[in-house]
């Protein structure tokens, strides 16, 4: 090979590195921003890792983002956040709602439960459980 090729495949190394190190730093790969239908598999592939009792709910918010939904509630000192992640489209509307969702229940901030959102009960019942082991 002469002086030239191998002088232009050194340039289109470089440039190939410069690339990919600005992607590195600058590009936002959160799944806040993510396409939709992208957010879903990763909710779902991460989501299938967690495990109960070692995940906290500020890796939620680190690692999945917003919920799609999110509910709270206190009773004596025990705090109760129940936040839902989209993991299956069910209907193009639009609207997310809970039947598409997986949620993940934290009490005092460490996740206890996962389940389908169509699983969750209304008006909190799912916590009785949890209010009589304490």
């Amino acid at each position: 090979m002469n002086k030239k090729v191998i002088t232009r495949i050194v340039l289109a190394l470089a440039a190939y590195f410069v690339f990919v190190m600005l992607v590195v730093i600058f590009y936002d790969d959160s799944p806040d921003q993510m396409k939709w239908d992208d957010r879903e598999a990763y909710n779902r592939q991460f989501i299938a890792k967690i495990k109960l009792n070692e995940f906290t709910f500020e890796h939620a918010l680190e690692e999945l983002g917003s919920p799609d939904i999110t509910e709270a509630k206190q009773i004596d000192d025990t705090r109760f956040q129940v936040m839902f992640y989209r993991t299956q489209h069910v209907k193009s509307d639009g609207i997310t709602t809970q039947d598409e969702c997986t949620f993940l229940l934290f009490i005092d901030g460490v996740l206890k439960e996962i389940g389908l959102g169509n699983n969750y009960p209304d008006n909190w019942k799912i916590i009785t459980p949890y209010q009589q082991s304490t």
